[in-house]
């Protein structure tokens, strides 16, 4: 190859290098943007006092003040134990629910798809909506709930769910669990249709049974989309702040706040922005540190 020839090779070599980069470019200025700047910002705030309508507050930065606060604060490691709590139970009771119900829907039968877009209906409702709901069906007075409980006998007096600071935070599971089994239940349906149906005829041939079947068969082929759902699920739960503050507000007494919500009380009632910022900035880095050890998992998995 001559040098003339191989100066336009080289030319075309770094446009299809440079060329995937221009196309990337506007989406990831518009992430950048919309989510690395704020975040920048949101842990600057972490190192400041910025509370508003303090008197006595000068402001400026103040350092690991903030972090020193969240882990000499009760309220903080209560919220963190709600945290788990909600998070571990919601996502154990969505997974095998959500499992279940997909392996019912997977099997053909009259009318599948109806069934199928009403087990998809609680996720297109809003989650606020569910959580009004809920709170409702809970109340001792005009909730069905409690009357029902008491005519069956199963309780002697009307149960105030939500009141009592024993299981205001599972009353909230409940209805979480309600609101994200179906998201579960279509994508754990989604993968099963994917599997090749050659595999279950050929391990019929082979006799296998049921249980055979879905370890051998099922549950490989599911994993992996399990885990990357499971991983989304537990960032979203951990995150979801709308139906602990619509049923509860963090009450009674602080019982059944969750980190996020323990931030949006702490910024937007208490209007501290430095350590609701701080409270985030741990936050964000328990998910963070999950998402690695999850991927580390699915990597050994693979």
């Amino acid at each position: 190859m001559t040098r003339t020839q191989a100066f336009p090779a080289r030319i075309r070599s770094r446009r299809q290098r440079t060329e995937p980069y221009l196309y990337l470019g506007p989406s990831l200025l518009l992430i950048a943007l919309v989510m690395l700047v704020p975040l920048i910002i949101g842990v600057a705030y972490s190192f400041q006092h910025l509370v508003v309508y303090d008197p006595l507050g000068d402001g400026g930065f103040v350092g690991l003040a903030n972090y020193r606060q969240a882990l000499a604060d009760p309220q903080f490691w209560s919220a963190l134990s709600n945290t788990l709590k909600w998070t571990v139970s919601s996502l154990v009771l969505q997974v095998v629910l959500g499992l279940g119900l997909a392996l019912l829907l997977r099997a053909p039968f009259k009318g599948r798809g109806l069934y199928q877009a009403l087990v998809f209906l609680p996720w297109a409702v809003p989650a606020f909506l569910s959580g009004f709901a809920w709170k409702w069906l809970y109340d001792p007075a005009i909730g069905p709930l409690s009357p029902a409980l008491l005519r069956a006998g199963w309780i002697k007096e009307p149960l105030n769910l939500l009141g009592d600071p024993a299981t205001a935070l599972w009353g909230a599971v409940v209805a979480n669990v309600w609101f994200g089994v179906p998201f579960f239940a279509i994508t754990l349906l989604a993968a099963l249709q994917s599997i090749p149906g050659d595999q279950y005829e050929a391990a019929d041939i082979d006799g296998a049974g049921r249980w055979a079947q879905f370890t051998a068969i099922t549950w490989p082929w599911l994993r992996p989309t399990l885990l990357i759902t499971v991983l989304l699920r537990t960032i979203w739960i951990a995150n979801f702040t709308d139906l602990i503050w619509v049923m509860t507000g963090g009450g009674p007494a602080g019982s059944s706040h969750i980190l996020s919500s323990y931030i949006f009380s702490t910024v937007f009632q208490k209007l501290d922005f430095g350590y609701g910022a701080a409270l985030s900035t741990l936050l964000l880095l328990l998910l963070l540190a999950y998402a690695a050890l999850l991927g580390r998992v699915r990597q050994r998995l693979a």
